[in-house]
């Protein structure tokens, strides 16, 4: 087995006008316990100053000793900024960190050691969820015969570079995170689950902002995800509790 040290992982942020948020990503990726990281910020060509707040935390990553690239130019939306970031990742395991969210210190080692000790493809974990009102609470990452993206945080998730090489976002919709972890694990790619909080999700962002007259739509999307995976019918009404809880999460929460 490689050893530990010999691990490179590639984090990728996407971005788009984060300059408000983009600050305490960049300082949890900078905070990871493990350094042989590569760090990459995916910008879709910002108008505010994130790019500028990004390239002032420059000598602080290479002082970490953690490889530090800025890439801002337009893309076709969060997926394609993702599949681009993943193409120049150099990293055997890569992670994907929104710019409104954080990672726990321990995170990039606590998946390190997993891999080494498993040899995983895709691993995720728990997660802490922040709610608009500034209320948490610990989402479980868990793996069960009853597959539902409920027990899924694409936030923790870490993937071999070799599966990402396999299987790109297919860019058709916002659930396309959804779509990627339910083909790798239709493949037959080992997962795995850590059970330990190692990322922290601000709701109200992209995913979260439901109008309802979007929610039919929202769970048809759904539900044709699980069905051209492979799931029976009967996931309509999973699709459906899924949608109606997170839109009143987002409007009451």
């Amino acid at each position: 087995m490689t050893e530990k040290k010999e691990i490179r992982v590639s984090i990728i942020t996407v971005c788009y006008n984060s300059e408000k948020t983009i600050e305490r990503t960049l300082q949890s990726v900078l905070s990871q316990t493990y350094r042989r990281i590569e760090y990459l910020i995916i910008d879709g060509k910002s108008t505010d100053r994130t790019v500028e707040l990004c390239e002032s935390w420059r000598s602080r990553f290479e002082e970490a000793g953690m490889t530090y690239r800025i890439v801002s130019e337009p893309d076709r939306g969060i997926y394609d900024a993702m599949n681009k970031g993943i193409g120049l990742a150099g990293g055997e395991l890569i992670g994907i960190l929104n710019s409104d969210d954080i990672y726990e210190s321990i995170a990039v080692e606590a998946m390190v050691s997993e891999y080494l000790r498993s040899g995983f493809a895709l691993a995720f974990a728990d997660i802490r969820m922040i709610l608009p009102s500034g209320k948490t609470f610990i989402k479980k990452a868990r793996i069960r015969k009853y597959t539902t993206s409920r027990d899924w945080n694409h936030p923790t998730q870490f993937v071999r570079r070799d599966v990402y090489e396999r299987f790109r976002y297919r860019c058709e919709n916002i659930s396309d995170d959804m779509d990627f972890y339910f083909r790798v694990k239709k493949a037959g790619y080992p997962i795995v689950v850590i059970h330990e909080v190692l990322a922290d999700f601000t709701m109200g962002g992209v995913s979260s902002r439901i109008p309802l007259k979007e929610v039919p739509e929202r769970i048809l999307r759904r539900y044709r995800i699980y069905r051209r995976n492979g799931y029976s019918r009967f996931y309509l009404a999973e699709c459906v509790a899924f949608e109606l809880i997170k839109y009143l999460g987002a409007r009451f929460g």
